[in-house]
């Protein structure tokens, strides 16, 4: 399916796309300085508000659908000098991750990965404000402080798909050892079981609290990362065509570990059979068989799989 889809709509694809996350995340951090210099609180205009993108507010004379986009430029890491600091590292962090996916994916591969994440969220966001529209504020104007336009939009920021990178990244590589935040060495399985844990906290704590945003958001990155992991999996192995092979390849090597079952083989006229295909020398005269020097025992294979077939330690 990827493989189709990546010759349809691959040229279509942005290169390096953890870049231009992150240089929106420094738009966002720009826009918040440039309140505390000028007034102007650009950042109540770019939350995720499915009431603002349907309804003409604020003196607006259309509909505030920009949003669909700008949101993901709201950094998920705050604004005090704290938030800056850790910001900073995570960013780093989830560049690196990110490029690396990339390489290993390829780049359509990844854009989807991450657009599936934006756009999962956008459709849980409305999905709530379809269930309950009362848990959108719709007092986002132009004079609120950035720091309540961010402690309302934390929800609807990218924080949980960077989130979803790093759990992405663990499943690829969980015996790569990083270093967190520059000082302690840990392997990626042990933070991918430390982000369920505290994933499995987050998403209860806003339930309990009424926090359905943040529900929406986890829910929306976790059900993102859920899809692309099941699309990408190989289940060939699994076909009952491929169960039947590898039953008739353990019985075919089991004969021939039995030196009584290669006694007969030798009755039956023939010296040379191919544990794969069970084709011998004198059904098809017209192989060639071989032994192979990287399978445990004695296992003869004909010219079709000797090069082919699943080595046996």
């Amino acid at each position: 399916m990827w493989n189709n889809l990546e010759r349809r709509f691959g040229r279509f694809a942005i290169p390096r796309l953890m870049n231009y996350i992150i240089g929106g995340y420094a738009i966002g951090y720009l826009l918040y300085f440039m309140y505390r210099v000028t007034g102007l609180n650009y950042l109540a205009y770019l939350a995720l508000d499915p009431y603002q993108i349907l309804h003409i507010t604020n003196g607006i004379p259309v509909p505030q659908v920009w949003r669909l986009i700008t949101w993901v430029l709201i950094p998920p890491f705050g604004f005090t000098f704290m938030d800056l600091i850790f910001g900073a590292i995570m960013m780093v962090f989830y560049w690196q991750l990110g490029n690396v996916l990339e390489r290993s994916w390829g780049t359509f591969r990844f854009n989807c990965f991450i657009f599936g994440g934006i756009i999962l969220t956008i459709l849980f966001a409305f999905a709530l404000y379809g269930i309950d529209g009362s848990v959108y504020p719709v007092t986002m104007q132009a004079n609120a402080a950035p720091l309540a336009v961010w402690a309302y939009s934390f929800s609807f920021t990218t924080n949980y798909i960077n989130m979803s990178i790093f759990l992405a990244f663990a499943i690829c590589y969980p015996d790569m050892t990083v270093m967190l935040y520059f000082i302690l060495p840990i392997k990626m399985k042990w933070m991918a079981i430390l982000y369920a844990v505290i994933t499995g906290y987050e998403l209860i704590t806003g339930l309990t609290a009424g926090n359905f945003g943040r529900v929406a958001v986890i829910l929306g990155s976790l059900v993102n990362f859920g899809i692309f992991y099941l699309s990408t999996r190989d289940f060939y192995h699994v076909s009952p065509r491929q169960v039947k092979r590898r039953a008739t390849f353990r019985k075919q090597t089991a004969e021939t570990n039995n030196p009584f079952a290669a006694a007969q083989g030798s009755r039956q006229g023939y010296r040379h059979k191919c544990c794969i295909c069970g084709r011998t020398d004198v059904t098809n005269p017209e192989l060639t068989f071989r032994y192979c020097s990287k399978c445990k025992g004695n296992r003869e294979y004909c010219e079709d799989h000797l090069f082919t077939h699943t080595h046996v330690q």
